[in-house]
């Protein structure tokens, strides 16, 4: 498939007269600056929607693969985060902060609470290299998040439910986040170390979601990378 194609669920969800976000159409433009030690880059963005969640988003092949994980991710490994698969988007998305207007698909206001590199680490059982889009369609990766607030290794596994393994239900599989590996803090209790989405700052602006929402000067995605960054 390629990125286009990608891209279209995303596109047709949105009216990009009306909303700030990057239409992925014109990736020349759009695309976000690629990382110097030249590994994917992920983002992990706070959206005050109809509900408020945490987007975290990882590139594989030119896109922004996406999941909504409700409690957002934990530096606990004994959290397991919920983490709902949702449509992919243009890499550019990486820096898009600002408020999507009311009554557009996904309304409501959008920080940038991380944002880094990764490194993909998934093996199959005798220790060999898996591709990272492979594995991801086989529906478990193991990956190293350098970012500016999580570091460290995680995991994405995809889980079905009683219902989706007998055939009776037609709803997206669902995956599980997960912190993996030594080091990971301990003593932070249940939360570990997931913010009060609603205090929490934008590694890109410094600003919460509500100084966002107020602000006239609101960092917008923009195509020639300015605005606050």
């Amino acid at each position: 498939m390629s990125q286009k194609d990608g891209l279209r669920t995303y596109r047709g969800k949105r009216h990009f007269d009306r909303t700030g976000e990057p239409s992925g159409e014109h990736a020349a433009q759009e695309e976000a600056v690629p990382a110097a030690s030249g590994e994917p880059l992920f983002v992990v963005q706070i959206h005050d929607a109809t509900t408020m969640h945490f987007d975290f988003r990882l590139e594989v092949d030119g896109v922004l693969k996406s999941w909504s994980v409700p409690k957002g991710p934990s530096t606990d490994p004994h959290d397991k985060r919920l983490a709902i698969p949702t449509e992919d988007h243009p890499m550019a998305y990486r820096d898009f902060e600002g408020v999507i207007p009311r009554g557009e698909y996904g309304g409501g206001t959008v920080i940038v609470w991380d944002r880094g590199t990764y490194r993909p680490t998934s093996h199959d059982k005798r220790h060999r290299p898996v591709p990272f889009g492979e594995a991801l369609e086989n529906g478990h990766v193991t990956f190293e998040l350098h970012g500016e607030k999580l570091r460290g290794q995680y995991a994405l596994t995809r889980f079905h439910g009683r219902e989706e393994k007998s055939g009776g239900s037609a709803q997206k599989p669902t995956w599980l986040l997960v912190r993996t590996g030594s080091g990971a803090p301990s003593g932070r209790g249940s939360g570990g170390g997931t913010p009060d989405p609603r205090r929490a700052r934008s590694v890109r602006s410094g600003r919460t979601l509500r100084q966002v929402s107020e602000a006239p000067d609101a960092p917008a995605w923009e195509p020639d990378g300015g605005g606050q960054g």
